[in-house]
């Protein structure tokens, strides 16, 4: 999906996945018949609780190509860290010519994101967050870029394990 060696992947058995459409692009086609008209669509899908993907479709009908981005984002479903309704710490990314920036957030601040952002953290299941999104609004990079960040965070337990401590002297200092 993004070339990244420590994500954990999750099969979409058994899970109760909403999508949700980031954008449809009308492309065509100039051929010597005249324009051939097609569709290209971003869906992203989650549990809500952590297990989120993005899919990829095209099609020459906007109803296919939605279909086609499903299938496609079920096949690449991943599991994100998700503490308290936020997220552990805060992480930046970028992937083509978008900056994504995620910064974790008190409980009831809500979801400060917009565009394709707003739709990949609802789709993990996180509601206290704070968000930037720099450079590039090409929705398919900043799906990515978002994916990316939520892919680079650590779990607490893992920072802990790491530097050989409890897990409430990682919290506490």
């Amino acid at each position: 999906m993004l070339g990244l060696d420590n994500i954990e992947r999750v099969k979409p058995g058994g899970l109760e996945l909403k999508d949700r459409l980031v954008a449809v692009n009308r492309v065509t086609k100039v051929t010597k018949g005249g324009r051939a008209f097609g569709f290209s669509a971003i869906v992203v899908v989650g549990n809500e609780d952590g297990v989120i993907g993005y899919g990829l479709g095209k099609s020459k009908e906007v109803a296919s190509a939605i279909a086609k981005a499903v299938e496609d984002a079920k096949k690449n479903l991943v599991k994100v860290p998700v503490m308290n309704r936020t997220i552990p710490h805060q992480t930046t990314a970028r992937y083509g010519g978008a900056d994504i920036f995620l910064r974790p957030a008190s409980h009831g601040t809500g979801l400060i994101a917009g565009g394709a952002v707003r739709a990949v953290l609802e789709s993990a299941g996180i509601h206290d967050i704070l968000s930037k999104s720099k450079g590039s609004s090409n929705p398919h990079n900043v799906v990515k870029a978002t994916f990316k960040a939520l892919l680079d965070i650590r779990r607490p337990e893992e920072i802990a394990r790491m530097r050989g401590v409890s897990l409430s002297k990682v919290f506490n200092g």
